[in-house]
């Protein structure tokens, strides 16, 4: 026998029994178990062991058994069976070593068992200075993944760097990788050496990707993990200590658990949630008996009520907004074409941002009731609130909080009541502020009510930016005087005049007696007014341009009514009770309210029926006025007594008056030195005295100047002027009739006097328009702009 080594090639068998594989292929240089189940394999095994101990393992294309040696891959590997060990299942295990890559070239059984024609592949290596350096390249990545790996094995990592053939050791390395079954595969299929490196060493750098976001993932978990154990362990720590520490600070904790739950609610941002996170860590801080856990638990109170949240879009129909107006107002037409103008604007444009409105009126004419009603159009919040007497600062925008008791302003509050971003808030009687050692409200007002500024609008309680930008603003004053420019400036102004005695009747018809009858607990169908009532009471007891006094005037009457009701039915009581409910019922006392029980109830007329405002004496004339209360009828009075010469002004006149009470003084000495042929010194022996009644009353403008010379020619001609005409008009020094305010308001008391006639600069006709026509109705005017037009319809000839 020779002692020569034999060639593999020679050794290995040109066929081969297949055992397919399932898993993954299975590497040449590798001692491993492999567990056989089926029979057919089985017995072929057996048979090999007793012939030639060489069988092939191919990888199936598909995770499940094959069928036919077709649904195998073509390139496997040979291995020599070294032991077998049959189980008692009827299978084998066996332990093999893997010898060399082989290529099915023929199908010599298609299955069970499967046996093919193999052809036996060498690899194309080389021992160039790059397979060296991909060889260390290998070996160093995979030390990166072992050592990251608990599942690498300390005996892996010696096999791998045991290995002196580069082509062993990618297989090696891509045997133990975990990665795909077909991308091992392809390695098993690449014959040049360098190729497969370069191959694996991919795959070593996409699992070294794979293991860091695996790592991080792990990091974050046991971050997570150790966290919650964490804070498990502190709150039972917690929970002991309070107990501890007794009901007092459980009370603490509870506090802050409820702030913080409410305010974690709000998406705040920037400026505000930082303050809102440093007050919160502040308050867990603070013992409970300190006097700033209070101040500090307020201060988050009043932060969580607000409505940070941004409102809905509105939703208002213009059709709706006008019906609803329409039913809770009788009139004011004007009034209601412009809300319903300024409403439609904003649902064009849908913004709500930079809506004021200040409603001008005298009182009683329904300003507030106006401003609800907007509120009941929009479907909106409505918060209503005073700033008549305001002297201070805070009232708008609060106290700062080292102050004892400190509160946000009005706004603010407001806010916290309606509970939301976009309601009507009324601000009443802002011609009534006045300014004060703590500031001047209406000037703090400016930033509240400009658009540009309210939207970062800080209040001093809070010092925070807060949005007031979405809140509709409707503002109410008698009159503008006092009010600062600027803030005029922001507004639109809607004027509400008073009403006339018809309009007061149908007021008091549709609303005020069903209020006054419910509020003084009568019903409707036990009282019943005439028609004349109404207009007796408008004209003889409430001749103010609102309806407050008519209202007032109807609960007086109503609360006689009652109390006579309710003394009969006392007196009666004993009888009452032995009656049905039907003759009870048909007993029920009705009244009728006429103008004899109204002078019964409401004593005699304040304006006795009939008696209107006159000039009927030498030395008088009628004028209209406009004052906070409304238009106003005034009578001028003007008197001489023989003595030293002189000019005497009463009724308590303001000083644009006074100089308007001069010029009308030159003016008519002028006149009627010149027209009437008066002696220049009758003034030289005389002293003129001009008074307005009614002289508790403050009274200014320059709009009586031609009412006083009108006075002073009849003083000064001794003849009495035109009967049932007034006027109203600034005079000039050289006999020029100006323009004036207030005309509608005018025109109306005008009415409510009786008039006829009515001067008026000729100025002023376009303002005539802004009256309506059932006002209008019955007067002549007399548009003038010369005083010598006057003299001509006061004196005619």
């Amino acid at each position: 026998m020779s002692d020569e080594i034999m060639p593999i090639d020679y050794v290995l068998p040109p066929k081969l029994p297949i055992i397919p594989l399932t898993g993954r292929p299975i590497f040449p240089g590798v001692l491993t178990p492999i567990l056989i189940g089926n029979p057919p394999d089985v017995k072929l095994i057996e048979e090999s062991a007793s012939s030639s101990a060489i069988i092939g393992l191919v990888l199936a294309r598909r995770d499940s058994r094959p069928e036919t040696i077709s649904d195998l891959y073509k390139v496997g590997t040979a291995a020599k069976i070294v032991k077998k060990i049959n189980l008692p299942d009827g299978g084998l295990n066996i332990f093999i070593t893997t010898l060399k890559r082989f290529k099915i070239k023929k199908t010599l059984r298609e299955s069970d068992p499967m046996i093919a024609a193999v052809q036996y592949l060498e690899e194309e290596s080389d021992s160039s200075s790059e397979t060296k350096a991909l060889t260390r390249a290998l070996i160093s990545e995979m030390k990166v993944i072992s050592e990251n790996n608990p599942l690498f094995s300390e005996e892996m990592r010696l096999n791998m760097v045991n290995i002196d053939h580069p082509g062993k050791i990618a297989d090696f390395i891509v045997s133990i990788l975990n990665i795909d079954r077909a991308k091992q595969q392809k390695v098993l299929e690449i014959l040049n050496v360098k190729k497969r490196m370069e191959q694996v060493l991919i795959y070593i750098k996409k699992e070294q990707d794979i293991m860091r976001i695996k790592t991080r993932i792990q990091k974050e978990i046991n971050d997570k993990i150790k966290k919650s154990q964490r804070e498990y362990f502190l709150k039972e720590e917690l929970k002991a200590i309070k107990k501890e520490l007794g009901p007092s600070y459980e009370e603490e904790a509870s506090e802050y658990d409820r702030l913080a739950e409410k305010l974690k609610g709000f998406n705040f941002e920037g400026e505000v949630k930082a303050a809102v996170d440093e007050e919160l860590a502040k308050f867990a801080s603070i013992d409970p008996r300190s006097p700033e856990f209070a101040i500090t638990r307020n201060y988050l109170d009043w932060i969580a009520a607000l409505p940070w949240d941004a409102p809905p879009p509105e939703e208002f129909n213009l059709k709706t907004a006008a019906a609803v107006l329409e039913k809770d107002h009788y009139g004011l037409k004007d009034v209601k074409a412009r809300i319903v103008e300024h409403l439609a604007v904003r649902k064009l444009r849908k913004d709500s941002k930079g809506t004021i409105i200040c409603l001008l009126g005298p009182p009683g004419v329904g300003k507030t009731s106006v401003g609800r009603s907007i509120a009941r159009a929009m479907s909106k919040q409505f918060y209503r609130f005073s700033v008549g007497g305001i002297r201070d600062v805070a009232e708008i925008k609060g106290h700062r909080r080292t102050y004892i008791g400190a509160l946000p302003g009005k706004i603010i509050q407001g806010l916290k009541t309606v509970k939301t971003k976009d309601p009507v808030f009324m601000l009443d009687e802002i011609d009534k502020m006045g300014a004060g050692v703590s500031g001047d409200p209406a000037s703090a007002l400016l930033e509240v009510l400009d658009p540009e500024q309210n939207v970062t609008f800080r209040d001093h309680y809070l010092d925070l930016p807060f949005d007031i930008s979405r809140v509709f603003f409707i503002l109410t004053a008698n009159t503008l005087d006092g009010v600062p420019l600027p803030l005029i400036d922001r507004m639109e102004i809607i004027d509400i005049p008073g009403y006339i005695d018809s309009e007061k009747l149908e007021i008091a018809r549709r609303y005020l007696l069903p209020k006054s009858l419910e509020k003084n607990g009568l019903k409707q169908s036990q009282v019943k007014y005439t028609k004349d009532a109404f207009l007796f009471i408008a004209n003889s007891y409430a001749r103010e341009a609102g309806v407050r006094n008519f209202e007032k005037n109807m609960d007086k009457i109503h609360r006689k009514l009652a109390k006579e009701l309710v003394e009969k039915e006392e007196t009666e009581l004993p009888e009452k009770s032995k009656k049905t409910e039907a003759s009870r019922k048909a007993e029920i006392q009705k009244f009728t309210v006429d103008k004899t029980l109204i002078e019964t109830y409401l004593g005699k007329p304040f304006f006795p029926e009939g008696v209107f405002k006159k000039a009927e004496e030498e030395g008088t004339a009628l004028g209209l006025a406009w004052t906070s209360m409304g238009g106003d009828v005034l009578v001028i009075e003007a008197a001489s007594v023989a003595g030293k010469s002189g000019f005497t002004l009463t009724g308590k006149m303001g000083d644009v008056m006074k100089e308007s009470a001069a010029i009308a003084m030159t003016v008519a000495r002028k006149v009627v030195c010149e027209k009437y042929d008066v002696n220049p010194k009758w003034f030289e022996r005389n002293h003129v005295h001009l008074h307005i009644p009614e002289g508790a009353t403050p009274k200014d403008g320059p709009s009586a100047g031609v009412t006083m010379a009108v006075a002073l020619i009849s003083l000064f001609i001794k003849r009495a002027a035109s009967q049932n005409l007034a006027m109203t008009g600034e005079l000039s020094l050289t006999g020029k009739v100006l323009p004036i305010g207030g005309l509608k308001e005018k025109t109306i008391a005008a009415k409510r006097n009786k008039v006829k006639r009515v001067i008026i600069p000729k100025q002023n006709t376009r303002d005539l328009d802004e009256a309506p026509d059932y006002v209008k109705n019955g007067i002549e005017f007399h548009p003038v702009e010369t005083f010598d037009e006057i003299i001509a319809l006061a004196f005619p000839d």
